[in-house]
């Protein structure tokens, strides 16, 4: 049975490790906030200047002043920090994000992603994809497997103007997780349930164990 949003969002959040510095990008990324994490400490931050926030704040408890980068009211944990623009984007460029989550429309075998513009859409910016993409340590996807026409998005080569190349690490879709190889998307995991040949049938591109 393919998982679930918030499971794709537990899934993903295993593959962090202790004391790292997470950000989250718009959308589906914003759910791995609510996701336990054990005995592992990890800073979460928002590009618009929010380091070690967590979960969504109860309703009738919200903060006007204090939202992340989906604009969601959030919560912030013992020893968080509010800054500026300008030094939330220092910390990004100077290397210090171990791990971006990002939302995606498609993503490509030899790492490349696609995720500020649709087919036929007029105008679009990348944002701050650009400079997290470029200046993360680790970029991870979290998106839908397939279109919700049913096409593939985990493809060969994207196929939507591309937001950085080469740089994906891993792809947590509803099918599984998967790491772009080159020429294909090697399996880290499967949702359970879930085939091999079910995920061949649903990638544009060679999958391998």
């Amino acid at each position: 049975m393919p998982w679930s949003r918030t499971q794709i969002a537990e899934r993903l959040a295993r593959e962090f490790q202790d004391g790292w510095i997470v950000n989250l990008g718009v959308g589906m990324p914003t759910l791995i906030t609510d996701v336990p994490l054990g005995d592992r400490e990890v800073f979460f931050h928002a590009e618009n200047g929010v380091i070690g926030f967590g979960p969504v704040a109860p309703e009738g408890q919200e903060d006007i002043h204090l939202v992340d980068a989906s604009r969601r009211y959030v919560t912030l944990n013992p020893g968080a920090a509010i800054v500026d623009h300008a030094d939330s984007f220092a910390l990004i460029r100077g290397g210090r994000i171990d791990v971006t989550v990002l939302g995606s429309y498609e993503a490509a075998a030899n790492g490349d992603f696609a995720n500020w513009k649709v087919k036929g859409s007029k105008g679009g910016v990348i944002g701050g994809a650009m400079d997290l993409a470029a200046s993360a340590k680790n970029v991870y996807l979290m998106m839908e497997h397939r279109t919700r026409d049913g096409s593939p998005r985990l493809l060969a080569t994207c196929s939507l103007p591309i937001t950085a190349r080469g740089v994906v690490k891993l792809v947590a879709t509803d099918l599984g997780l998967f790491a772009p190889t080159g020429t294909a998307f090697a399996v880290r995991d499967l949702a359970p349930g879930v085939t091999l040949d079910e995920v061949r049938a649903a990638t544009a591109a060679p999958v391998t164990e």
